[in-house]
C-alpha cells in the first residue's frame, strides 16, 4: 500500500470524520471504500434483460402500460 495525500474542504473532511466515528472505521478506509465502488467498479457486459421475447413498447411509452385496461 502506498501513501497519498488528498485536499478536501473542511466541511467534506468534517462529514468524513463523522462518517469514520459512526461507523467505528477510518477515515482511510472510508474512501478507499469509496475508490473501489466508484472508480473501479466492474463494467456490466452488455444490457440486462428481465424478460423473454420482442419488447411490445419502447422506453419511451413505458407508462402506457397504465393506458391499457
Amino acid at each position: 500500500m502506498e501513501k497519498t495525500q488528498v485536499y478536501l474542504p473542511a466541511e467534506e473532511l468534517a462529514a468524513l470524520r463523522e462518517a469514520a466515528a459512526r461507523s467505528g472505521r477510518s477515515v482511510a478506509d472510508i474512501i478507499r471504500e469509496a475508490i473501489r465502488k466508484q472508480v473501479l467498479k466492474p463494467r456490466t457486459q452488455g444490457p440486462v434483460a428481465l424478460w423473454d421475447g420482442e419488447p411490445k413498447r419502447t422506453s419511451i411509452d413505458h407508462d402506457s402500460v397504465y393506458d391499457e385496461v
